[in-house]
């Protein structure tokens, strides 16, 4: 499941029978988006307009584009962002995440024999498949696995995860590569941004627990990494976001709302069509243990990005999968701090001292003050390194402490000794 808050109203309504469920938090993140960008509703416009242009002129055969010809391969790399040992997700996890995304999109999966048979003459094989790096942006060797601790213990939909000035790691080029950042995100499952959107926040945001196969019963099988990635590809959930709404795809049935569980038979919905909800598919927000198809319409949709001036065509000629021209691989680990807390040294001291913020540069930019033991202010300044250096030597000799705050309440207060 990969629940999508519809609006505070209707989850009040349905609080108790949500319970056990987690957001995905596809369109309160793209209205969200528009408030911070008045402009990024036209480029979103603009995605659609293209989208529905390749769809007109390519009526007939839109669905086939693929055929072996159009294989869409598309470089991934996986941001982990952990607090928490348990948070730092294994390589095997990431592994089994990447082939649950290709069988679904290749429609390889093995639940594929439970779509029903209703459904089946349009099920589709979308012809786009994921695989981790293997070339850098600057084409050096790389696993396509990124692991960064941070001081950050769990995170929201506001993008922070995606900047390392906010203590999460910053997104390699959208043009080439699929940004996935797997991070402690509470009861969210995930979320994603859209085709159109600004560069430094593409890619797909999953929670820890949510990613990989053998993980939350319910999500067990890797498909919210699926679901939030058809919503990368331009796909919309299948009720289109508000009742009995319009998801931009022909061969998908309207339906009135999401879809809870793991139902069976027909569900009617929107006095429509008589085949029911297709809650089985992987933009709804059924279990994953009961969605198994993109329809034809959807493929053409996705593929349609892929396209000469589509938002998505850079991709094809990433050089993510190419051989890498430097072949020394960054050693793992760069990024992580001595220490997990603010280091003052020496101490005591009688000239200079060293404040080390490495494990959270989230510091750099803010104020802090040194007081003397009466509480009096004697110093302050503002910090921009993380290993920055404060000249005590004008100090008289005594006790004195160092303190500062930041956003979200985290503080330093050390003391030291000034000789």
């Amino acid at each position: 499941m990969r629940i999508f808050c519809l609006g505070f109203i209707l989850l009040t309504i349905l609080h108790s029978q949500l319970a056990a469920q987690r957001a995905c938090s596809a369109s309160g993140y793209e209205e969200a988006q528009y408030g911070m960008s008045p402009n990024l509703k036209n480029e979103m416009n603009k995605v659609e307009d293209f989208i529905r242009a390749q769809l007109a002129s390519n009526s007939s055969n839109v669905a086939a584009r693929g055929n072996g010809e159009l294989l869409v391969k598309i470089p991934v790399v996986v941001h982990i962002l952990y607090n928490q040992s348990s948070e730092n997700i294994s390589n095997e996890k990431i592994a089994s995440q990447i082939q649950a995304l290709n069988q679904c999109y290749r429609r390889d999966n093995a639940d594929s024999i439970n779509t029903p048979a209703r459904f089946k003459s349009i099920a589709a094989d979308c012809e786009i498949e994921f695989a981790l790096a293997i070339s850098d942006p600057r084409k050096r060797s790389t696993t396509g696995i990124i692991r960064k601790y941070t001081p950050v213990t769990s995170w929201t939909t506001d993008d922070k995860m995606k900047f390392s000035a906010e203590g999460g790691d910053d997104a390699w080029d959208a043009k080439s590569f699929l940004n996935i950042w797997v991070c402690n995100l509470g009861r969210t499952a995930g979320y994603s941004s859209l085709p159109g959107g600004p560069a430094e926040k593409d890619g797909v945001v999953i929670g820890y627990n949510y990613f990989g196969v053998g993980t939350t019963s319910g999500y067990e099988l890797g498909k919210t990494a699926v679901h939030e990635a058809g919503h990368w590809l331009g796909l919309k959930h299948t009720w289109g976001d508000e009742y009995c709404g319009d998801d931009l795809v022909g061969d998908t049935p309207k339906q009135s709302n999401f879809t809870t569980g793991c139902p069976s038979g027909i569900r009617l919905s929107c006095d429509r069509d008589p085949y029911g909800d297709m809650y089985m598919n992987y933009m709804d927000l059924t279990n994953d243990g009961c969605i198994n198809l993109f329809t034809e319409g959807q493929k053409a949709r996705m593929q349609a990005l892929f396209a000469p001036g589509g938002s998505r065509n850079s991709l094809l000629f990433s050089s993510g999968l190419n051989k890498p021209t430097i072949s020394e691989i960054p050693l793992p680990g760069d990024d992580l701090p001595t220490w997990f807390h603010p280091q003052l040294y020496p101490n005591p001291a009688s000239g200079q001292m060293t404040l080390d913020l490495s494990y959270d540069i989230r510091w750099i930019g803010k104020n802090v003050l040194i007081t003397n033991g009466q509480g009096q202010v004697v110093m302050q300044l503002v910090i921009d390194s993380k290993s920055q250096r404060i000249d005590v030597s004008k100090l008289a000799p005594g006790i004195y402490f160092l303190s500062g705050k930041k956003e979200g309440g985290a503080v330093i207060r050390e003391k030291f000794i000034k000789l």
